[in-house]
C-alpha cells in the first residue's frame, strides 16, 4: 500500500514539474520569438504609430498626434533608427504648423538638418524644406515659401522622391496664385496632374482640386471656384480624405468668398449641378482656362 502511494505522488511531482517547466518556456521565449518581438516593437508598431499620427493630425486631433510621434521618437533615439527618428521629427513639424509656432519648427528643422548630416540622407533636408515651406506659406510670407518649395523640389527631383516632388508642385501652386502670377500656377497645377496620372492611371485625386478652386477664385471665376470646391468637399467625403492645415485655408478662403459674391439661388443651382461632376471633368473645363 505504501509502494503505491508513493508511486502516485511521483507521477504528481513529475507532472507538476512538467507544467512549471512548460510555463516557464512560454513566459521566456527563445531566440526567435525575442527577435520577433523586438522587431515588432522598433520597427512595425513605430511606422504604425507614425501613420497614425498623421491621420490623428489630419483630424485635428494633435494632442494625440504629438504624443504618437513622441514616442517614436524615443524608440527611433533608443534604437538608433534613423527613419523613425526622421519620421517623428517631420511629424512633429506638421503639428507645429497648426499653431504657426515658428520657433518650435526652427528647433526641429535644426535636428533635420543634423539628421541629414549624420546620415548622409539628404531626404530629411528635403522634408525640412517641405515643412518650412508649407508654414511660411500658412503665416503668408510667400517669398520665403517659394524659397523653401523651390529646395524641397530640387532634393527631390535629385534622390528620386517622386511623391515630395508631385505634391510640391501642387504646394507650390498656391504661392503662385496668391502672387499673381495665373499661368505659373496653371502649369502647376497641370504638372501635379500629370505626375498624378504617371503613377496611378486610375486616380481620381480630389486633392488638387483645392490648388484649382483657388486659382479660380482670385482669378474672379466665383462660379467655377464654387463648383469645384462643391466637388472638392463632396469627393473627401466619399475618399474619406481630410486636407492638411496649409491645404484647406485656401479652400475655407474659396468657400467663404463664394458665399460674398454669389447669391444663394446660384449657389445652390451651382451645387446641384455638380452632383455628377468628376475630377475629370473639372480638369478639362477649367484647368486650361488663360
Amino acid at each position: 500500500m505504501n509502494k503505491i502511494l508513493f508511486f502516485q505522488i511521483f507521477l504528481i511531482a513529475i507532472l507538476i514539474a512538467s507544467c512549471v517547466a512548460e510555463q516557464e518556456k512560454i513566459a521566456k521565449p527563445g531566440a526567435s520569438d525575442a527577435l520577433e518581438a523586438t522587431t515588432t516593437k522598433e520597427i512595425v508598431n513605430p511606422r504604425k504609430m507614425l501613420n497614425e499620427a498623421y491621420q490623428q493630425f489630419k483630424e485635428g486631433n494633435d494632442d494625440e498626434s504629438i504624443m504618437l510621434a513622441n514616442r517614436v521618437l524615443d524608440i527611433g533615439r533608443e534604437t538608433n533608427n534613423d527613419t523613425l527618428i526622421g519620421g517623428a521629427l517631420s511629424s512633429l513639424c506638421r503639428n507645429a504648423q497648426r499653431t504657426l509656432d515658428t520657433v518650435r519648427l526652427t528647433e526641429l528643422s535644426k535636428e533635420l538638418e543634423q539628421l541629414s548630416i549624420s546620415s548622409g540622407d539628404q531626404k530629411w533636408m528635403m522634408k525640412r524644406a517641405h515643412m518650412n515651406a508649407e508654414m511660411w506659406r500658412l503665416i503668408g510670407n510667400m517669398e520665403r515659401a517659394e524659397a523653401f518649395y523651390n529646395e524641397s523640389m530640387r532634393i527631390s527631383s535629385s534622390i528620386g522622391a517622386t511623391g515630395m516632388f508631385t505634391i510640391d508642385h501642387f504646394n507650390k501652386s498656391f504661392v503662385s496664385t496668391a502672387t499673381g502670377d495665373y499661368v505659373e500656377a496653371n502649369r502647376l497645377i497641370a504638372k501635379y496632374y500629370a505626375l498624378r496620372q504617371e503613377a496611378d492611371s486610375a486616380s481620381e485625386d480630389a486633392y488638387g482640386l483645392i490648388a484649382l478652386a483657388y486659382l479660380l477664385e482670385q482669378k474672379g471665376n466665383y462660379n467655377g471656384a464654387h463648383e469645384v470646391a462643391v466637388v472638392t468637399r463632396r469627393l473627401f467625403e466619399e475618399q474619406n480624405l481630410f486636407p492638411e492645415p496649409p491645404d484647406e485655408k485656401p479652400l475655407l478662403m474659396v468657400e467663404a468668398k463664394v458665399m460674398q459674391m454669389l447669391t444663394a439661388e446660384v449657389l445652390e443651382e451651382i451645387r446641384t449641378k455638380s452632383q455628377s461632376q468628376s475630377v475629370h471633368g473639372l480638369l478639362g473645363k477649367y484647368l486650361t482656362e488663360e
